[in-house]
């Protein structure tokens, strides 16, 4: 078995979370439906899902939770998808993050650390934090 993938493979992989970091779900869901790891992780250790919720995409992280995607999942940095969702003020992402089992104080900063770092108390009331 090889260790590196070829040029094709690498190039479909960035693809990929280009489609997660655009929100582009309707072709994202499709090619996880069609075989792709819905907890395909980059090389900083991001998911499919930390990018949607990084990048704003309600839709995207919906579609991802609801084939699967581990909200509990951290990247290089100990960030979550949780965590991305309170830093962009994205209540939507937030509520189907927390709806998925997401864990307010996983990760380094969790994203009840998040919220209060960046003072958005909007989030930590979402939390369930005050």
């Amino acid at each position: 078995m090889p260790d590196e993938l070829d040029a094709e493979t690498l190039a479909f992989a960035h693809r990929m979370f280009d489609l997660a970091r655009a929100g582009t779900t309707d072709e994202l869901a499709a090619n996880v439906d069609a075989g792709l790891p819905v907890n395909l992780t980059n090389a900083k250790g991001d998911t499919l899902l930390i990018l949607a919720a990084y990048h704003a995409h309600p839709e995207t992280v919906g579609a991802l939770l609801a084939r699967g995607a581990d909200p509990a999942r951290t990247n290089d940095r100990g960030q979550t998808a949780l965590a991305a969702a309170v830093f962009r003020r994205n209540a939507e992402a937030v509520r189907a993050l927390l709806d998925a089992g997401a864990d307010p104080e996983h990760g380094d900063p969790s994203a009840v650390e998040t919220a209060r770092f960046f003072d958005l108390p909007e989030m930590l009331t979402l939390l369930g934090r005050s």
